[in-house]
């Protein structure tokens, strides 16, 4: 039956692969493809963010974007090329992405840190687990943000699994953390930062101590 399980998430997160990744944020490695409408001199098929975090472009030289979502990297190359153009109009897609290292922890049957190379979204994620426990809460799934662990995303699996709601399958960034529950209360700081981010619960334990006197 688990076996089962996990099968079928896994094709689920292969059936929704082509999920927005609007809010992905790019990185040495990735690849990405742009083009100017009209000034097809201008396009790039494919182009690979270099160490540095910047990409080669003719005209405007090399630009910095990682760090940056597609959307803010497109508009960054448009703001560069409307020295020469009135108002372009840029696209940028991600062909490939860099590898991504995320946590996977709680509820699910391999817990532990995994590799992306995909889209790096919540169910590529648990599917990397090989899916979740019987007794994993789906309505009460946590991703914690590597720059803001103080503010766990709580999400419900069930409204991307039985209603198709693919806004829930959130794009996942380097040392992000996806924590499935069971049924009982979750501390976020105590149950899940502290297993993965140690020196940012002493900081911030440090922080209250030192203010409370």
């Amino acid at each position: 039956m688990r076996r089962l399980v996990v099968a079928v998430l896994l094709i689920f997160a292969f059936s929704v692969r082509g999920v927005s990744a609007s809010d992905y944020i790019l990185g040495a490695g990735d690849v990405i493809g742009v083009h100017i409408f009209g000034v097809s001199d201008l396009n790039i098929p494919e182009l690979s963010i270099r160490s540095d975090g910047k990409v080669g472009m003719p005209l405007i030289g090399d630009v910095e974007i990682a760090g940056l979502t597609p959307t803010e990297a497109a508009d960054k190359v448009k703001g560069l090329l409307a020295y020469y153009y009135e108002n372009p109009i840029v696209t940028l897609n991600v062909i490939n992405f860099h590898t991504t290292r995320v946590y996977v922890l709680g509820q699910v049957n391999r817990a532990g840190a995994y590799e992306l190379d995909r889209e790096h979204n919540l169910m590529d994620a648990i599917g990397a687990a090989q899916g979740w426990t019987k007794d994993a809460l789906k309505t009460k799934v946590y991703i914690v943000r590597k720059d803001k662990p103080q503010k766990p995303e709580l999400v419900n699996l069930l409204d991307l699994l039985k209603r198709g709601d693919t806004s829930k399958n959130y794009v996942l960034n380097d040392g992000d953390i996806v924590f499935l529950t069971e049924h009982h209360k979750v501390n976020i700081i105590e149950d899940v930062i502290s297993l993965v981010y140690p020196t940012w619960l002493v900081h911030n334990w440090t922080q209250v101590n030192n203010n409370g006197i």
